[in-house]
């Protein structure tokens, strides 16, 4: 597949509202508020930003523009009912508008905590996510001997349920009720537990926790599109019913500059960021492993190159000639590929949400920031 790179921005409001057409009782018709994050994946035409390389600035800057009439205001007096997805409607059209618009809008989204938020597509497809946790613990039965995963251990396990409500008649965007209660049985099954001694999970790595949890949870919700299940805060794998993919996620502490930018531009100067770098793998399952890729094996194929980058100036590097994300991804991408050719997909992000993501096969579904 052709390479498809969208720039990627976010940013935060402070905003109060209630929610109106929740049933009579329900906790959101009352006053509240929440600090939002605003995110935005678009594919820019070359030339948009205001110099090569500001990509991502530019595209923060329009949206803090669009959303600053929402910040520190009752939401209800903007949007009539200000569920996430109306939100994000919202956002999308003020990005859209003529004067300062965004071109090649593929994603806007509302997280409004940090466990749930609605995703558009270009499709103009409602992607509503909610996060769950429990505490379990497991051993891998067909890790090789002496692997540490073949001891008995535990995790902080999280999931995300992700649900496209076009697919079907509920209105889950302001529904997350629903999430709630398809997950609370298996909430009850896994918090707490042995994962081990549940029938399907004798050898529970996170690709067949997802797909154990597919299983149980389509038929009572037709709208599901995606498992994703976080073993760590730092790796995980989704599911969608066909395809089995992982992330293994690495902090860069690191310092650039954008040479490009304007004469007395302060990006013109050398600066840094702690960079949030994704990995996605696609790959078939090991049977006897039950695994795709082995999130270790990720990390240690991939240290070569990570040293290159880590408490490195990323300006003196050989072979780029932009510190801006795209081009760094773009960079890693052609050095990673022939220790990891499962990769598909990176994300880079240079502050919360904000960065580039590169990808030649299916990008899987969107992660919170």
């Amino acid at each position: 597949m052709p390479d498809h790179l969208l720039h990627v921005a976010a940013a935060g409001f402070e905003s109060a509202c209630r929610i109106d057409v929740l049933p009579e009782g329900h906790r959101s018709r009352r006053l509240h508020g929440h600090s939002f994050l605003a995110k935005v994946r678009a594919r820019l035409p070359q030339g948009w930003a205001s110099f090569p390389g500001g990509e991502v600035d530019d595209l923060r800057a329009r949206l803090s523009e669009a959303i600053a009439p929402l910040d520190y205001a009752l939401l209800n007096e903007r949007v009539a009912h200000p569920t996430d997805e109306n939100l994000a409607r919202w956002i999308r059209g003020r990005l859209a508008a003529a004067g300062r618009g965004v071109p090649g809008l593929e994603q806007v989204g509302i997280q409004s905590t940090l466990h749930s938020g609605v995703d558009l597509d270009a499709k103009d497809h409602a992607h509503v996510w909610r996060r769950y946790v429990f505490e379990a613990a497991h051993q891998l039965t067909g890790v090789p001997a002496g692997h540490k995963c073949g001891r008995m251990h535990g995790h902080g396990f999280e999931v995300i349920l992700h649900a496209d409500q076009d697919l079907g008649a509920r209105d889950l965007g302001i529904d997350y009720d629903h999430l709630d209660a398809c997950w609370a049985p298996i909430h009850a099954q896994f918090h707490h537990a042995c994962l081990n001694d549940i029938p399907g999970l004798e050898n529970p790595t996170s690709e067949i926790i997802g797909a154990w949890i597919w299983e149980r949870l389509k038929p009572r919700l037709p709208e599901l599109s995606w498992v994703t299940v976080y073993e760590t805060a730092t790796c995980g794998a989704h599911y969608d019913g066909r395809h089995y993919r992982i992330w293994k996620e690495l902090s860069l502490d690191s310092s650039l500059r954008l040479r490009r930018a304007p004469e007395g531009d302060p990006r013109r100067r050398i600066h840094g960021h702690t960079y949030n770098l994704r990995l996605h793998l696609c790959a078939p399952l090991d049977e006897v492993r039950g695994w795709t890729v082995d999130f270790g094996d990720v990390k240690a194929l991939f240290d070569p190159i990570f040293r290159d980058l880590d408490h490195q100036p990323l300006h003196e590097l050989q072979g780029v000639e932009d510190n801006d994300p795209a081009s760094l991804a773009k960079w890693i991408r052609d050095r990673a590929l022939p220790a990891l050719p499962a990769l598909d997909r990176i994300d880079l992000y240079e502050t919360r949400g904000s960065g580039a993501i590169l990808s030649w096969g299916e990008e899987g579904p969107a992660l919170p920031v």
